[in-house]
Protein backbone atom coordinates (compact mmCIF):
# COMPACT_ATOMS: atom_id res chain seq x y z
CA UNK A 1 0.00 0.00 0.00
CA UNK A 2 1.16 3.50 -0.48
CA UNK A 3 1.65 5.69 1.77
CA UNK A 4 -1.24 8.03 -0.08
CA UNK A 5 -3.41 4.84 0.05
CA UNK A 6 -2.24 4.77 3.79
CA UNK A 7 -3.61 8.44 4.23
CA UNK A 8 -6.75 7.82 2.37
CA UNK A 9 -7.71 5.27 5.24
CA UNK A 10 -6.80 7.61 8.18
CA UNK A 11 -8.34 10.60 6.35
CA UNK A 12 -11.87 8.77 5.89
CA UNK A 13 -12.07 8.07 9.05
CA UNK A 14 -12.38 11.93 9.93
CA UNK A 15 -12.77 13.78 6.53
CA UNK A 16 -15.82 13.41 5.23
CA UNK A 17 -15.38 11.01 1.57
CA UNK A 18 -11.28 11.03 3.02
CA UNK A 19 -10.78 14.71 1.50
CA UNK A 20 -11.82 18.32 2.16
CA UNK A 21 -12.92 19.17 -1.44
CA UNK A 22 -15.08 16.68 -3.65
CA UNK A 23 -13.27 17.96 -6.30
CA UNK A 24 -9.83 16.13 -5.07
CA UNK A 25 -11.45 12.86 -4.89
CA UNK A 26 -10.49 10.00 -6.84
CA UNK A 27 -13.98 7.90 -6.68
CA UNK A 28 -14.77 8.24 -10.28
CA UNK A 29 -11.57 6.75 -11.49
CA UNK A 30 -11.89 4.16 -9.02
CA UNK A 31 -8.65 5.04 -7.28
CA UNK A 32 -7.11 6.85 -4.29
CA UNK A 33 -5.85 10.40 -4.37
CA UNK A 34 -2.66 10.99 -4.87
CA UNK A 35 -1.69 13.29 -1.45
CA UNK A 36 0.78 16.00 -2.34
CA UNK A 37 4.04 16.95 -0.51
CA UNK A 38 5.28 19.89 -2.87
CA UNK A 39 5.00 21.58 -6.03
CA UNK A 40 7.23 23.90 -8.13
CA UNK A 41 7.65 25.52 -11.30
CA UNK A 42 5.82 23.01 -13.37
CA UNK A 43 5.87 20.06 -11.30
CA UNK A 44 4.23 18.76 -8.58
CA UNK A 45 5.55 15.86 -5.82
CA UNK A 46 3.67 13.17 -3.93
CA UNK A 47 4.00 11.95 -0.62
CA UNK A 48 5.96 8.84 -2.08
CA UNK A 49 7.92 10.62 -4.24
CA UNK A 50 6.91 10.39 -7.63
CA UNK A 51 6.59 13.49 -9.22
CA UNK A 52 4.08 14.86 -11.70
CA UNK A 53 3.80 17.97 -14.47
CA UNK A 54 1.15 19.99 -13.18
CA UNK A 55 -2.20 20.65 -15.55
CA UNK A 56 -4.06 21.55 -12.30
CA UNK A 57 -2.06 23.99 -10.25
CA UNK A 58 -4.73 24.13 -8.01
CA UNK A 59 -7.28 24.59 -9.92
CA UNK A 60 -6.34 27.17 -12.25
CA UNK A 61 -4.67 29.84 -9.93
CA UNK A 62 -0.75 28.71 -10.46
CA UNK A 63 -0.45 30.57 -13.59
CA UNK A 64 3.11 31.49 -13.41
CA UNK A 65 4.23 28.11 -12.21
CA UNK A 66 3.70 26.61 -8.43
CA UNK A 67 6.25 28.33 -5.80
CA UNK A 68 7.48 31.32 -8.20
CA UNK A 69 10.40 33.00 -6.26
CA UNK A 70 9.46 36.58 -6.44
CA UNK A 71 5.68 35.62 -5.00
CA UNK A 72 7.40 33.87 -2.58
CA UNK A 73 10.09 35.75 -1.22
CA UNK A 74 7.00 38.31 -0.85
CA UNK A 75 4.93 35.99 0.92
CA UNK A 76 7.51 35.23 3.47
CA UNK A 77 8.13 39.32 3.83
CA UNK A 78 4.46 39.46 4.62
CA UNK A 79 5.00 36.56 7.39
CA UNK A 80 7.15 38.53 9.25
CA UNK A 81 5.10 41.44 10.36
CA UNK A 82 1.88 39.03 11.12
CA UNK A 83 -0.29 36.54 9.50
CA UNK A 84 -3.40 37.88 9.99
CA UNK A 85 -4.88 41.35 11.69
CA UNK A 86 -8.50 41.57 11.21
CA UNK A 87 -7.96 45.23 10.47
CA UNK A 88 -7.45 47.60 7.24
CA UNK A 89 -4.08 47.24 5.32
CA UNK A 90 -2.53 49.14 3.14
CA UNK A 91 -1.79 45.83 0.74
CA UNK A 92 -5.17 45.96 0.21
CA UNK A 93 -5.77 49.19 -0.87
CA UNK A 94 -3.00 48.64 -3.63
CA UNK A 95 -4.81 44.99 -4.90
CA UNK A 96 -8.04 47.42 -5.14
CA UNK A 97 -6.51 49.64 -7.33
CA UNK A 98 -4.84 47.67 -9.28
CA UNK A 99 -7.60 45.36 -10.41
CA UNK A 100 -9.56 48.55 -11.16
CA UNK A 101 -6.48 49.77 -13.45
CA UNK A 102 -6.60 46.50 -15.11
CA UNK A 103 -10.11 45.53 -15.49
CA UNK A 104 -11.74 48.37 -16.48
CA UNK A 105 -15.54 47.36 -15.75
CA UNK A 106 -14.67 47.47 -12.88
CA UNK A 107 -14.77 50.38 -10.82
CA UNK A 108 -15.01 49.47 -7.00
CA UNK A 109 -13.67 46.28 -5.46
CA UNK A 110 -14.83 43.84 -2.53
CA UNK A 111 -12.41 41.28 -1.08
CA UNK A 112 -13.94 37.75 0.16
CA UNK A 113 -12.01 34.41 1.09
CA UNK A 114 -13.73 32.30 -1.95
CA UNK A 115 -15.15 32.01 -5.13
CA UNK A 116 -18.34 30.83 -3.71
CA UNK A 117 -18.47 33.77 -1.11
CA UNK A 118 -17.78 36.28 -4.12
CA UNK A 119 -20.60 34.86 -6.28
CA UNK A 120 -22.85 34.96 -3.36
CA UNK A 121 -22.35 38.35 -2.68
CA UNK A 122 -22.75 39.62 -6.40
CA UNK A 123 -26.19 38.32 -6.50
CA UNK A 124 -27.44 40.00 -3.33
CA UNK A 125 -25.72 42.77 -4.29
CA UNK A 126 -27.63 43.04 -7.61
CA UNK A 127 -30.92 42.05 -5.86
CA UNK A 128 -30.75 44.93 -3.67
CA UNK A 129 -29.52 46.93 -6.91
CA UNK A 130 -32.13 45.72 -8.96
CA UNK A 131 -34.92 45.24 -6.70
CA UNK A 132 -35.77 42.18 -8.45
CA UNK A 133 -35.39 38.50 -7.05
CA UNK A 134 -34.64 36.02 -9.97
CA UNK A 135 -31.41 34.96 -10.94
CA UNK A 136 -30.97 33.04 -14.69
CA UNK A 137 -27.83 30.89 -14.72
CA UNK A 138 -26.61 28.33 -17.03
CA UNK A 139 -26.69 23.96 -16.81
CA UNK A 140 -23.46 23.42 -16.39
CA UNK A 141 -21.72 26.42 -15.13
CA UNK A 142 -20.62 26.09 -11.39
CA UNK A 143 -20.90 29.33 -9.06
CA UNK A 144 -20.04 28.20 -5.90
CA UNK A 145 -21.52 26.02 -3.27
CA UNK A 146 -24.19 28.53 -1.72
CA UNK A 147 -27.67 27.59 -1.65
CA UNK A 148 -29.16 29.25 -4.44
CA UNK A 149 -26.64 28.52 -7.05
CA UNK A 150 -26.82 24.16 -6.64
CA UNK A 151 -29.88 24.02 -8.99
CA UNK A 152 -30.89 21.66 -11.82
CA UNK A 153 -32.29 22.56 -14.69
CA UNK A 154 -34.25 19.10 -16.01
CA UNK A 155 -34.86 18.77 -18.75
CA UNK A 156 -36.87 21.64 -19.87
CA UNK A 157 -35.09 25.19 -20.19
CA UNK A 158 -38.16 26.11 -18.09
CA UNK A 159 -37.44 24.14 -15.29
CA UNK A 160 -36.45 26.56 -11.78
CA UNK A 161 -36.11 25.64 -8.11
CA UNK A 162 -35.10 22.04 -8.24
CA UNK A 163 -32.52 21.87 -5.19
CA UNK A 164 -29.35 20.46 -6.70
CA UNK A 165 -28.12 18.92 -3.18
CA UNK A 166 -29.23 17.11 0.33
CA UNK A 167 -29.96 19.80 2.39
CA UNK A 168 -31.14 23.07 0.15
CA UNK A 169 -34.87 23.98 1.06
CA UNK A 170 -36.90 24.30 -1.98
CA UNK A 171 -37.81 27.89 -1.26
CA UNK A 172 -33.62 29.13 -1.68
CA UNK A 173 -33.62 28.06 -5.09
CA UNK A 174 -37.11 28.90 -6.41
CA UNK A 175 -35.64 32.15 -7.22
CA UNK A 176 -32.88 30.57 -9.43
CA UNK A 177 -33.86 30.40 -13.48
CA UNK A 178 -31.86 27.58 -15.45
CA UNK A 179 -31.16 28.03 -19.32
CA UNK A 180 -28.81 25.85 -21.66
CA UNK A 181 -25.29 27.47 -22.51
CA UNK A 182 -24.86 28.67 -25.97
CA UNK A 183 -28.71 28.90 -26.07
CA UNK A 184 -30.21 31.98 -25.99
CA UNK A 185 -33.49 31.19 -27.21
CA UNK A 186 -33.73 29.70 -23.58
CA UNK A 187 -32.62 33.02 -22.34
CA UNK A 188 -35.35 35.08 -24.05
CA UNK A 189 -37.69 32.19 -22.97
CA UNK A 190 -37.10 32.78 -19.41
CA UNK A 191 -37.51 36.83 -20.11
CA UNK A 192 -40.34 36.42 -21.66
CA UNK A 193 -41.94 35.12 -18.69
CA UNK A 194 -40.46 36.46 -15.65
CA UNK A 195 -38.24 39.41 -17.40
CA UNK A 196 -39.72 42.08 -14.74
CA UNK A 197 -38.49 39.84 -12.02
CA UNK A 198 -35.14 38.82 -12.87
CA UNK A 199 -31.90 41.15 -11.20
CA UNK A 200 -29.24 39.54 -12.99
CA UNK A 201 -28.04 37.08 -15.25
CA UNK A 202 -24.73 35.04 -14.15
CA UNK A 203 -22.51 32.82 -16.38
CA UNK A 204 -19.00 31.53 -16.80
CA UNK A 205 -17.89 33.50 -20.24
CA UNK A 206 -15.90 30.30 -20.29
CA UNK A 207 -17.70 27.45 -19.18
CA UNK A 208 -15.01 25.11 -16.90
CA UNK A 209 -17.03 23.09 -14.59
CA UNK A 210 -18.28 20.98 -17.49
CA UNK A 211 -15.12 20.26 -19.42
CA UNK A 212 -13.92 23.53 -21.57
CA UNK A 213 -17.19 24.93 -23.24
CA UNK A 214 -16.55 27.75 -25.21
CA UNK A 215 -19.50 30.77 -25.61
CA UNK A 216 -20.33 30.52 -29.25
CA UNK A 217 -20.07 33.07 -31.32
CA UNK A 218 -22.23 36.65 -30.25
CA UNK A 219 -23.75 34.17 -27.50
CA UNK A 220 -21.87 36.81 -24.80
CA UNK A 221 -23.42 40.05 -26.89
CA UNK A 222 -26.58 38.88 -26.74
CA UNK A 223 -26.71 38.25 -23.13
CA UNK A 224 -25.68 41.69 -22.38
CA UNK A 225 -28.08 43.39 -24.39
CA UNK A 226 -31.11 41.29 -23.23
CA UNK A 227 -30.21 42.21 -19.46
CA UNK A 228 -29.70 46.41 -20.80
CA UNK A 229 -33.12 45.77 -22.42
CA UNK A 230 -35.01 44.34 -19.31
CA UNK A 231 -32.94 46.56 -16.50
CA UNK A 232 -31.17 43.58 -15.20
CA UNK A 233 -27.63 43.21 -14.49
CA UNK A 234 -24.46 40.57 -16.29
CA UNK A 235 -22.48 39.09 -13.61
CA UNK A 236 -19.55 37.13 -15.51
CA UNK A 237 -18.12 34.48 -13.31
CA UNK A 238 -14.33 34.92 -13.50
CA UNK A 239 -12.86 32.42 -11.18
CA UNK A 240 -11.19 30.46 -13.56
CA UNK A 241 -11.29 32.79 -16.31
CA UNK A 242 -9.67 36.26 -14.75
CA UNK A 243 -6.40 36.89 -15.31
CA UNK A 244 -6.18 33.64 -17.02
CA UNK A 245 -7.15 34.21 -20.28
CA UNK A 246 -5.47 38.04 -20.70
CA UNK A 247 -4.52 40.36 -18.52
CA UNK A 248 -8.26 42.05 -18.41
CA UNK A 249 -9.75 38.27 -18.39
CA UNK A 250 -12.13 36.82 -20.69
CA UNK A 251 -14.55 40.48 -20.97
CA UNK A 252 -11.22 41.69 -21.93
CA UNK A 253 -11.08 39.16 -24.20
CA UNK A 254 -14.54 38.86 -26.13
CA UNK A 255 -15.14 42.29 -25.76
CA UNK A 256 -17.78 42.12 -23.10
CA UNK A 257 -18.39 44.94 -20.16
CA UNK A 258 -20.81 43.25 -17.17
CA UNK A 259 -22.01 45.07 -14.06
CA UNK A 260 -20.52 42.62 -11.80
CA UNK A 261 -17.62 40.58 -11.86
CA UNK A 262 -16.09 37.76 -9.76
CA UNK A 263 -12.92 36.50 -9.23
CA UNK A 264 -11.09 33.52 -7.20
CA UNK A 265 -7.50 32.47 -5.98
CA UNK A 266 -5.65 33.37 -9.14
CA UNK A 267 -5.96 37.06 -7.56
CA UNK A 268 -3.90 35.47 -4.22
CA UNK A 269 -1.42 33.39 -5.85
CA UNK A 270 -3.01 30.50 -4.81
CA UNK A 271 -4.09 31.16 -1.79
CA UNK A 272 -7.66 31.78 -0.66
CA UNK A 273 -9.17 34.63 -1.76
CA UNK A 274 -12.18 36.20 -3.82
CA UNK A 275 -13.24 39.28 -5.11
CA UNK A 276 -16.52 40.24 -6.62
CA UNK A 277 -16.40 44.34 -7.98
CA UNK A 278 -18.03 46.24 -10.70
CA UNK A 279 -19.74 49.51 -11.63
CA UNK A 280 -19.43 52.80 -8.66
CA UNK A 281 -23.07 53.04 -8.11
CA UNK A 282 -23.53 48.90 -7.39
CA UNK A 283 -21.03 48.42 -5.32
CA UNK A 284 -21.45 51.07 -3.08
CA UNK A 285 -24.29 49.71 -2.29
CA UNK A 286 -22.54 46.83 -0.22
CA UNK A 287 -21.71 47.99 3.66
CA UNK A 288 -20.88 49.84 5.38
CA UNK A 289 -21.72 52.36 2.58
CA UNK A 290 -25.24 51.02 1.74
CA UNK A 291 -27.53 48.78 2.50
CA UNK A 292 -26.55 45.77 1.32
CA UNK A 293 -24.40 43.79 3.82
CA UNK A 294 -21.77 41.91 3.43
CA UNK A 295 -19.02 41.10 5.64
CA UNK A 296 -15.71 38.80 6.04
CA UNK A 297 -13.37 39.12 9.68
CA UNK A 298 -10.38 37.88 7.65
CA UNK A 299 -10.77 39.50 4.15
CA UNK A 300 -7.91 41.08 2.52
CA UNK A 301 -5.72 38.84 4.87
CA UNK A 302 -2.51 40.26 4.10
CA UNK A 303 -0.37 37.48 3.23
CA UNK A 304 -2.68 36.43 0.66
CA UNK A 305 -2.73 39.79 -0.74
CA UNK A 306 0.68 40.32 -0.63
CA UNK A 307 0.71 36.66 -3.24
CA UNK A 308 -1.73 38.30 -5.19
CA UNK A 309 -0.24 41.71 -5.90
CA UNK A 310 3.06 40.15 -6.44
CA UNK A 311 1.37 37.29 -9.61
CA UNK A 312 -0.71 40.77 -10.62
CA UNK A 313 2.11 42.64 -10.77
CA UNK A 314 4.36 40.20 -12.53
CA UNK A 315 1.50 39.83 -15.33
CA UNK A 316 1.46 43.75 -15.66
CA UNK A 317 4.41 43.84 -16.46
CA UNK A 318 5.06 41.33 -18.82
CA UNK A 319 3.05 41.73 -21.20
CA UNK A 320 4.25 39.16 -23.47
CA UNK A 321 3.26 36.72 -21.28
CA UNK A 322 0.11 35.27 -22.34
CA UNK A 323 1.65 35.57 -26.03
CA UNK A 324 4.32 33.10 -24.53
CA UNK A 325 1.44 30.94 -22.39
CA UNK A 326 -0.99 30.95 -25.23
CA UNK A 327 1.29 29.56 -27.81
CA UNK A 328 3.19 27.16 -25.46
CA UNK A 329 -0.84 25.91 -25.09
CA UNK A 330 -1.49 25.56 -28.54
CA UNK A 331 1.73 23.43 -28.65
CA UNK A 332 -0.31 20.78 -26.35
CA UNK A 333 -3.47 21.11 -27.45
CA UNK A 334 -2.77 21.14 -31.30
CA UNK A 335 -1.02 18.09 -30.43
CA UNK A 336 -3.59 16.42 -28.43
CA UNK A 337 -5.52 16.80 -31.12
CA UNK A 338 -3.85 15.23 -33.99
CA UNK A 339 -3.34 12.27 -31.94
CA UNK A 340 -6.69 12.31 -31.55
CA UNK A 341 -6.88 11.85 -35.49
CA UNK A 342 -4.04 9.68 -35.69
CA UNK A 343 -5.42 6.83 -33.52
CA UNK A 344 -9.63 7.67 -34.42
CA UNK A 345 -10.07 7.94 -31.32
CA UNK A 346 -13.56 8.70 -30.65
CA UNK A 347 -12.76 12.13 -28.61
CA UNK A 348 -13.21 15.65 -28.80
CA UNK A 349 -11.38 18.52 -27.41
CA UNK A 350 -12.46 22.20 -26.63
CA UNK A 351 -9.36 24.63 -25.88
CA UNK A 352 -8.88 28.76 -25.33
CA UNK A 353 -5.64 29.86 -24.65
CA UNK A 354 -4.02 28.37 -21.65
CA UNK A 355 -7.63 26.44 -20.90
CA UNK A 356 -8.43 23.00 -22.36
CA UNK A 357 -10.62 19.44 -22.06
CA UNK A 358 -10.60 16.23 -23.96
CA UNK A 359 -14.04 14.77 -23.92
CA UNK A 360 -14.75 11.00 -24.74
CA UNK A 361 -17.24 11.47 -27.06
CA UNK A 362 -17.54 12.08 -31.00
CA UNK A 363 -19.89 14.68 -30.56
CA UNK A 364 -19.45 18.42 -30.95
CA UNK A 365 -19.54 19.98 -27.03
CA UNK A 366 -21.36 22.90 -26.72
CA UNK A 367 -23.38 22.79 -23.60
CA UNK A 368 -24.23 20.57 -20.54
CA UNK A 369 -25.88 17.84 -22.63
CA UNK A 370 -23.52 17.28 -24.76
CA UNK A 371 -20.45 17.14 -22.19
CA UNK A 372 -22.58 14.51 -20.90
CA UNK A 373 -22.19 12.18 -23.72
CA UNK A 374 -18.74 11.76 -22.73
CA UNK A 375 -17.17 7.76 -22.16
CA UNK A 376 -16.42 8.46 -17.96
CA UNK A 377 -15.19 4.85 -18.02
CA UNK A 378 -13.06 5.79 -21.06
CA UNK A 379 -11.85 8.23 -19.91
CA UNK A 380 -10.85 6.57 -16.25
CA UNK A 381 -8.68 4.71 -18.15
CA UNK A 382 -6.78 7.60 -19.33
CA UNK A 383 -6.94 9.24 -16.62
CA UNK A 384 -5.23 6.06 -14.53
CA UNK A 385 -2.17 5.69 -17.69
CA UNK A 386 -1.44 9.32 -17.37
CA UNK A 387 -1.09 9.86 -13.97
CA UNK A 388 0.86 6.99 -13.81
CA UNK A 389 3.23 7.75 -15.78
CA UNK A 390 3.53 11.18 -14.60
CA UNK A 391 0.98 13.76 -16.12
CA UNK A 392 -1.32 15.21 -13.00
CA UNK A 393 -4.58 16.03 -14.68
CA UNK A 394 -7.92 16.47 -12.79
CA UNK A 395 -9.61 12.86 -11.92
CA UNK A 396 -13.03 13.84 -13.49
CA UNK A 397 -13.84 13.91 -17.36
CA UNK A 398 -15.41 17.33 -16.95
CA UNK A 399 -12.61 19.63 -15.49
CA UNK A 400 -10.28 21.74 -17.34
CA UNK A 401 -6.77 21.38 -18.01
CA UNK A 402 -4.67 24.52 -16.97
CA UNK A 403 -1.44 25.28 -18.29
CA UNK A 404 1.32 27.69 -16.65
CA UNK A 405 4.15 29.78 -17.40
CA UNK A 406 6.84 27.21 -15.88
CA UNK A 407 5.73 25.24 -18.83
CA UNK A 408 8.11 24.66 -22.06
CA UNK A 409 9.21 21.99 -24.66
CA UNK A 410 10.22 19.89 -22.14
CA UNK A 411 6.76 19.20 -20.34
CA UNK A 412 4.58 19.55 -23.35
CA UNK A 413 6.60 17.12 -25.34
CA UNK A 414 6.45 14.22 -22.44
CA UNK A 415 3.06 15.03 -22.13
CA UNK A 416 2.48 14.07 -25.71
CA UNK A 417 4.40 11.39 -25.82
CA UNK A 418 2.77 9.46 -22.80
CA UNK A 419 -1.05 10.23 -24.41
CA UNK A 420 0.56 8.72 -27.53
CA UNK A 421 1.55 5.52 -25.81
CA UNK A 422 -1.84 5.74 -24.62
CA UNK A 423 -3.73 5.49 -28.06
CA UNK A 424 -0.94 3.30 -29.55
CA UNK A 425 -1.62 0.63 -27.11
CA UNK A 426 -5.48 0.80 -27.48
Amino acid sequence: MTKSEQLFEEARKVIPGGVNSPVRAYGSVGMAPRFISKAEGAYITDVDGNEYIDFIGSWGPMILGSAHKEVYKNVLDACQYGLSFGAATEIEVKMAKLICELVPSIEMIRMVNSGTEAVMSAIRVARGFTGKNKIIKFEGCYHGHSDAMLVKAGSGVMTAGIPDSAGVPSGCAEDTLSAVYNDFNSVEELFHQWGNEIAAVIIEPVAANMGVVLPEKDFLNKLRKICDDNQSLLILDEVITGFRLGIDGAQGYFGIKPDITTFGKIIGGGMPVGAYGGRREIMELVSPSGGVYQAGTLSGNPVAMAAGYTQLMILKNNPDFYTSLNQTSKQLFEGMKQIIEEYHVPATLNYLGSLGCIFFTQNQVKDYTSAKTSDTKAFGKYFKYMINHGIYIAPSQFEAMFVSGAMGEKEINQTLVVMKKYFEGL
